[in-house]
C-alpha cells in the first residue's frame, strides 16, 4: 500500500495558535520577575527577623537578631486564662514585636504542613517541612493580633492558636 501525504491545510493557523499564547506567556513573565527581584531586596532591609515553626500543635519563635531569644508557644487550657481573654485563641507566650519597624517573617514546619494566620492583619503563610516562606511585614499600629492554624494538620489543627503582640520601640 501506498500513502500520498496530503499538504496540511490549516499549517499558518497552527503556526498562530502555538506562536501566540507564548508570547502572551513571555510578556506575563517579565514583569513578574521585576517584581519578584524587587520583593527580594524588600526582604533585605529588615531590622529585626523572627524565625516561626509550626509543629504539632504549637509554635515556635526565634528572634536570629536577639542572641538566645526562642520560645515555644501553646494554647492555654481553660483553667489557665484570665478573665478576658479570649478561649481558644490565647497562648503561654506570645510573640512580641515593634511597632513601625520592617520585620521580616521565616515561617516553616517541622513535621506536617501548618499555615501562620492572622485575618485581621491579611496575613497567611504556609509553612511547610523544608521550605522556608518569607514576609516582610511593618505594624502599623499596636495591639495584640490572634489567628489560628489555617492547614489541617492533624486532629488536635484548631488548638494551635497564634498571638502577636504590638508593641511600641521603646517597650519591646
Amino acid at each position: 500500500l501506498y500513502f500520498k501525504s496530503k499538504k496540511i491545510e490549516y499549517q499558518f493557523g497552527e503556526l498562530l495558535c502555538s506562536v501566540f499564547p507564548t508570547l502572551i506567556l513571555v510578556m506575563q513573565m517579565i514583569p513578574s520577575l521585576s517584581l519578584l527581584y524587587y520583593y527580594g531586596l524588600m526582604n533585605l532591609d529588615s531590622s529585626l527577623t523572627v524565625k516561626v515553626t509550626g509543629h504539632q500543635w504549637y509554635w515556635s519563635y526565634e528572634f536570629s537578631d536577639i542572641p538566645g531569644l526562642e520560645f515555644d508557644s501553646y494554647m492555654k487550657s481553660l483553667d489557665q486564662l484570665e478573665l478576658g481573654e479570649p478561649r481558644l485563641l490565647e497562648v503561654d507566650n506570645r510573640c512580641v514585636v515593634p511597632c513601625d519597624t520592617n520585620i521580616r517573617f521565616c515561617i516553616t514546619s517541622g513535621d506536617v504542613i501548618h499555615s501562620w494566620a492572622l485575618p485581621s492583619l491579611s496575613i497567611k503563610l504556609d509553612a511547610m517541612s523544608g521550605i522556608l516562606s518569607t514576609l516582610s511585614y511593618s505594624f502599623p499600629i499596636v495591639g495584640v493580633f490572634y489567628g489560628q492554624c489555617s492547614e489541617i494538620c492533624g486532629a488536635n489543627h484548631s488548638f494551635m492558636p497564634i498571638a502577636l503582640e504590638v508593641t511600641l520601640l521603646d517597650n519591646f
